[in-house]
């Protein structure tokens, strides 16, 4: 794969997906996919690729998911300090992103973009990304308790024990045991917190440093992962790819146009269009970096200058919403991981589906605001219904689109609670009023 060392990842990372999938479709049509040589070419050079960049993303997931989620809940639920404010953040929070999910989940049921794929190559595909130590999917996600006693295992009696069976169903309690981490860390008080928070706060930090390393081997890993789609599927594979970017596009635009702006307009009293077209350099601005922490400072300065809002209300639901109000990446994991499972031929219940949404919120507060930070909160919702982690390869040739497109929701997501809690504040700290932005 050619690629100059200034070409842009995202750039990079495309060349991989169109030269994977592009030489698998032509290895399949040339020598029929159960040529000799082609299924040694998936399985001594193709997979080998992607795993090794599955496996960088892999081995950060368990310290990532501990120190994102505790340091997200601890930053947001921080009552103490900011009193209303941080409780009426906490609460829009939890509503726009359960919103946010569901709208997915709705999207996945009535399209169904991963239905279609027939038995053989279902199974061929399933050969070649599930690993040899692990239960096949649908055995996984197969096994039911009874609800009560999931519901007492969700609580975790050895947090060190669940970590090491993590893909093995250990995760759920892992993530319980990070949320209540969070909850105690902001109940202490910061003189008692500040050290395991400072210690929190190196290992999310290295973590991202590892997913930084890990993307730039992602051109390479992504060519061997769509080469092995490509070369298992077929052209079946471009199409479920075109139908699930299509409905992911289709449920971010439904999240920002309208439940933002019924929001805007019955939360926050203002008219949507106006506020909207506020935003429209913010939005550029996450549209072009897939990042909401680079996107901080321009939605600060809109919601000074643009929206009028108090820096009391902006200030604060901002810095944390930059990292802990991911609505569009919820949005985005419940959709994928749904996605997935239909792909897998996984028909989930209806509490398997909430499920699902229960943790696309809660792994929408601990996804990191940088592009591909989703990564390894997918893996993680993908354990719990019994899909590969490595089925996360087959929608990394659009991840990057994507990301940009839900960055964009993330980033208006802030701002709309910001004004929306701003509205609701008594009238000493509530801004002039003032004529809506033209």
């Amino acid at each position: 794969m050619v690629a100059t060392r200034g070409t842009p990842l995202h750039t990079r990372i495309f060349i991989g997906m169109a030269l994977g999938i592009g030489l698998g479709l032509l290895a399949r049509t040339l020598a029929g996919a159960e040529a000799p040589w082609l299924q040694a070419l998936v399985q001594q050079v193709a997979i080998p690729m992607g795993q090794i960049f599955l496996r960088l993303v892999f081995m950060v997931v368990i310290p990532m998911v501990i120190a994102a989620l505790a340091l997200g809940v601890c930053e947001i639920g921080d009552v103490g300090k900011v009193g209303r404010i941080g409780l009426k953040t906490l609460f829009m929070t939890l509503l726009f992103s359960g919103i946010a999910v569901l709208v997915g989940v709705f999207a996945v049921n009535v399209f169904q973009p991963g239905v279609g794929l027939n038995e053989v190559d279902r199974q061929a595909l399933m050969a070649t990304l599930q690993t040899s130590d692990a239960q096949t999917p649908v055995a996984q996600a197969a096994k039911a308790k009874p609800a009560m006693q999931s519901l007492v295992e969700l609580i975790p009696k050895n947090p060190i024990a669940d970590a090491v069976n993590a893909f093995e169903g250990g995760l759920l309690p892992l993530m319980v045991f990070a949320l209540l981490l969070g909850v105690a860390l902001a109940a202490v008080g910061d003189n008692a917190a500040r050290p395991l928070k400072d210690l929190l706060e190196s290992i999310y930090a290295v973590a991202l440093k590892i997913i930084d390393f890990a993307m730039q081997l992602a051109p390479f890993g992504v060519a061997g992962l769509m080469f092995t789609v490509g070369a298992t599927l077929g052209v079946g594979a471009l199409k479920m790819l075109a139908q699930y970017a299509l409905v992911v596009v289709g449920a971010l635009a439904f999240q920002q146009i309208v439940v933002y702006g019924l929001g805007i307009r019955l939360l926050a009293r203002r008219n949507p269009w106006h506020y909207f077209k506020a935003l429209r350099s913010v939005m550029l601005t996450a549209f072009a970096t897939s990042s909401s922490a680079v996107t901080l400072p321009s939605a600060l300065t809109a919601a000074t200058e643009n929206l009028k809002l108090p820096r009391s209300v902006s200030h604060f639901v901002l810095t944390v919403g930059a990292t802990a109000n991911q609505n569009g990446t919820a949005l985005y994991e419940g959709i994928t991981v749904l996605f997935l499972a239909q792909m897998f031929g996984i028909d989930l219940s209806i509490t398997q589906q909430l499920t699902v949404v229960l943790l696309s919120i809660a792994a929408g507060i601990g996804t990191a605001g940088v592009p591909g930070g989703s990564l390894p909160m997918i893996v993680i919702v993908l354990g719990t219904v019994g899909v590969p982690g490595a089925a996360v390869g087959i929608i990394m040739g659009v991840d990057r689109i994507l990301d940009m497109c839900r960055t964009v929701l993330n980033v208006t997501g802030d701002l709309t609670i910001a004004t929306c809690v701003a509205a609701t504040e008594p009238p000493e700290i509530k801004p002039a009023p003032t004529q809506e932005v033209a």
